[in-house]
């Protein structure tokens, strides 16, 4: 499978997406990302105790979804944009060096919207 780099619009610093582990083009997609512990962030969220935030779970989530929605050749060349979120919950901390898991099932696709699930 090719990097996400390769075919997400995102680059670092805010390319979170390590890899892509499986994947059917437009419908669904694993992936991980593996945090190192030297991430700016984890300094202030929260000194002497570190946790990844909620919100960059949240994006790392959506940009596998971009990822698996990419992989349609109907989509290639398109710039997905995050909409929304509905009934978000995150189940555990995830800290400095912790890989957190990912997948995502594309639910709707068209030319101008979609809708997916995904957790981690």
């Amino acid at each position: 499978m090719p990097a996400p780099a390769a075919v997400l619009p995102h680059r670092p610093p805010f390319l979170l997406l390590d890899e892509v582990t499986a994947l059917v083009a437009g419908e669904r997609a694993e992936g991980y990302w593996l945090t190192s512990g030297d991430e700016p962030f984890f300094g202030g969220h929260f000194p002497g105790r570190p946790t990844l935030p909620g919100v960059l779970m949240t994006e790392a989530l959506a940009q596998l979804g971009a990822y698996a929605v990419l992989s349609d050749e109907r989509m290639a060349g398109k710039l997905p944009l995050f909409g929304g979120i509905d009934g978000a919950r995150f189940r555990r901390q995830v800290l400095p060096g912790e890989r957190l898991d990912l997948r995502v099932e594309v639910l709707r696709l068209s030319a101008r919207a979609g809708r997916a699930a995904g957790g981690g």
